[in-house]
């Protein structure tokens, strides 16, 4: 301990605490002082690999994401909210490409993936690469589920389900407003 005093006085130290939990505060209690940055793997709108990325995680308030969102994808992606089946855009888009996330444009599926679920949402058997998606436990609306995000924003996508098709036997449901479709 008296080494780390000599080599950072106590008032730089309660500085640089202070800024962590500003940062903290900032993401509702959420970031971990390793959470700056995270690792994605970036991808042609072709859906070819062009490499690991390490980028800056997006971080915006609530009134930032009102102000560049619809509301309907501010809804879903910020609040976790669901589209009505059936409703959405891309349900019914087959073309070559890649779908990004609409937030901040990581690629998180392929078109190679998208399968008619007949569930009324865009289903994908497997996400672009596991790196740019977070899959977390969802015990909301007394069911539960694991929800599928966005690694980079923390955008809410929609769910995964163990009753897809081969070859990894999981559907991918995903909200139509939580994704961008970039045509190869």
């Amino acid at each position: 301990m008296d080494r780390l005093n000599e080599k950072l006085p106590r008032r730089a130290f309660l500085g640089v605490a202070g800024a962590a939990a500003l940062v903290l505060f900032r993401r509702g209690g959420r970031l971990t002082l390793g959470d700056a940055t995270v690792s994605i793997v970036d991808f042609g709108n072709d859906g070819k690999r062009k490499g690991v990325a390490m980028l800056a995680k997006v971080i915006k308030t609530e009134a930032e994401w009102k102000k560049i969102l619809p509301a309907a994808s501010f809804s879903i992606t910020r609040h976790a909210d669901t589209e009505y089946p059936f409703t959405g855009a891309l349900l019914n888009v087959h073309d070559k490409g890649v779908f990004r996330c609409i937030c901040c444009d990581t690629a998180v599926f392929e078109a190679a993936t998208k399968f008619d679920s007949h569930t009324g949402w865009p289903s994908f058997w497997e996400p672009i690469a596991k790196e740019n998606v977070v899959e977390i436990s969802d015990s909301s609306d007394g069911m539960e589920r694991t929800a599928v995000s966005c690694r980079r924003c923390d955008g809410h996508l929609g769910h995964v389900f163990d009753d897809g098709p081969r070859p990894t036997g999981l559907r991918y449901c995903i909200n139509s407003v939580a994704l961008r479709f970039a045509k190869a």
